[in-house]
């Protein structure tokens, strides 16, 4: 193909256009999906519904559902449709392992409940899964996806299981807060390194020995040094030729109000003899230190060197998790709203990224104008119930009504506070 490009590029431009094109879409056939879901009709038959918290009817039911507002009314993927409760629910897929392979976990997720606290993450779990059972306590290996909870709490999670240890990511990772379709990205690479991308763009990157604490550090201080006698830290001394002005001692803090006159009604003999008040004296400069100048012998803030660490030792399949077989969603939610499509999990970002556009790209322009116009209508009926200023002649007794209710706390209501029990 690269011999046949070459002499395209001599010959007819336009061909090699087309030969880019079909090298491009080559490159995409041969992307290994592993799974792949769109919410298209059938999607039940692939998804089992856990019993995780159904004997104490606190398992939360499904939606398939568009949303309130969309891009595409007959794109639908499934939604948390019950406040207060559990949700639990996987697929499965043909045993793998990423080893030797590029790992992209992605899907989309859009909270239309302005979500104050829940998750909207998702899991590839390994191994063999009782998915009737699959629910909090499950292992997983790989947790991914938006949380959000108050102020404090806005941030993509992105938790690696390493000897049966769960390590969050060290690095802070925002994420969205709208009540928009949105699409997270989760690349690992054979080299340990990784990508989290929002929407096609990447937010973050590094690599896995530095971003999560799953081996000890390859380097530590050296905890026999210690820092040299003559190890001089301070950037900047006094100047030993700068002296001390003669009389600058003598100059007095305060001096005699000059403006200021004995009180005509002042009696030396009932009030004593009259001083005048003292002000700040405006030659006073406060104790005198000489100026400061660089240190000539200044050597840098000391550091403790490092050296290898004893307790490291490397493993070369650090990114690598062998027999990953499902993909679940599992999270509580206070408001019910969350709605999830567009599951994939890939070992090529091209592929990731084509589908994120022929999906949440082809509809997000709609679904924002959709929503946008859904907040004008609930704006202008809560604009209509609102209460009106009453004209009635009896305008005493409902100014004395008015006051009334604002000193009586049970008058108010906390809306907030209320969705919050």
């Amino acid at each position: 193909m690269a011999m046949v490009q070459r002499k395209l590029q001599i010959t007819n431009p336009s061909s090699l256009s087309l030969v880019i094109s079909l090298s491009l879409l080559l490159a995409i056939s041969s992307a290994k999906v592993f799974f792949e879901d769109r919410f298209d009709d059938g999607w039940e038959s692939r998804w089992v519904k856990s019993e995780w918290k159904k004997d104490e009817n606190l398992a939360g039911e499904w939606n398939y559902t568009s949303g309130k507002w969309n891009g595409d009314a007959n794109d639908k993927g499934i939604q948390t449709s019950e406040d207060y409760r559990f949700y639990a629910i996987s697929a499965e897929f043909p045993e793998f392992s990423n080893k030797d392979k590029t790992l992209v976990f992605q899907f989309s997720v859009k909270h239309e409940q302005k979500l104050d606290c829940g998750g909207g993450y998702m899991k590839l779990l390994s191994g063999d899964v009782d998915q009737k059972k699959f629910g909090g306590d499950t292992p997983y290996s790989i947790m991914f996806g938006p949380d959000i909870c108050g102020y404090a709490t806005k941030k993509v999670h992105a938790i690696l299981t390493y000897n049966d240890t769960n390590h969050l990511i060290k690095k802070e990772v925002p994420c969205e807060t709208d009540q928009l379709s949105h699409v997270y990205t989760f690349v690992l690479r054979p080299d340990a390194t990784y990508s989290i991308l929002i929407d096609n763009e990447e937010k973050q990157s590094g690599s896995l020995y530095s971003d999560w604490d799953l081996l000890p550090p390859k380097k530590i201080k050296d905890p026999e040094a210690k820092k040299p006698e003559d190890w001089d830290d301070k950037e900047f001394i006094s100047d030993p030729e700068d002296k001390k002005p003669e009389g600058y001692d003598d100059i007095p803090k305060e001096i005699p109000d000059t403006d200021a006159k004995k009180p005509e009604d002042w009696d030396d003999e009932e009030d004593g003899e009259w001083t005048a008040p003292t002000i700040p004296n405006p030659e006073y400069k406060g104790p005198w230190n000489p100026k400061k100048i660089k240190n000539p012998n200044y050597k840098g803030k000391w550091e403790t060197p490092l050296i290898d660490n004893p307790e490291f030792k490397d493993d070369p399949e650090l990114y690598v998790f062998p027999k990953l077989k499902y993909v679940g969603i599992e999270l509580w939610q206070v408001k019910s709203g969350t709605l999830f499509d567009n599951v994939l999990v890939s070992d090529d970002p091209d592929y990731a990224k084509k589908l994120a556009e022929e999906t949440w790209g082809k509809q997000k322009d709609a679904e924002k104008a959709a929503f946008e116009e859904a907040e004008k209508k609930r704006e202008e009926e809560e604009s209509k119930d609102a209460p009106v200023d009453s004209d009635a002649e009896d305008g005493e007794d409902s100014d004395d009504a008015e006051a009334d209710s604002k000193e009586d706390p049970s008058a108010e209501v906390d809306d907030d506070a209320h969705d919050e029990l």
